[in-house]
């Protein structure tokens, strides 16, 4: 997603998709990244996913597999936004950050 320099690296296949959909869910897992980070990387990955959606819309087949993608980014979304409502826990042995089960959809091919 982001390259060496903090570059955003533009998605354009399935698998960029796919596989950015995963590290946009380990960057909102991780304690270094800075909240501008997340916010930006969530906002470049969903400009690119409307875009490449709107390019396949005549195509029945990329157009499923697109918005599967949507949806499991759809999914990951409210989780983040139930999780923000949850009050914060005063013990100091709580994980930082809530753990984000979404399954890739090269796992749920699989099943």
């Amino acid at each position: 997603m982001f390259d060496k320099s903090g570059q955003w690296i533009h998605l354009e296949t399935f698998d960029d998709f796919d596989n950015g959909l995963s590290d946009l869910i380990e960057l909102w897992s991780s304690e270094t990244a800075t909240q501008a980070m997340k916010d930006s990387a969530c906002a470049h990955f969903k400009e690119n996913l409307e875009a490449a959606t709107l390019e396949w819309i005549d195509n029945k087949a990329k157009s499923k597999k697109y918005a599967a993608i949507a949806q499991e980014l759809a999914e990951f979304e409210a989780v983040l936004k139930e999780n923000a409502s949850v009050p914060a826990i005063s013990d100091d042995k709580a994980p930082a950050v809530a753990a984000v089960p979404v399954a890739s959809s090269k796992a749920k091919k699989k099943s």
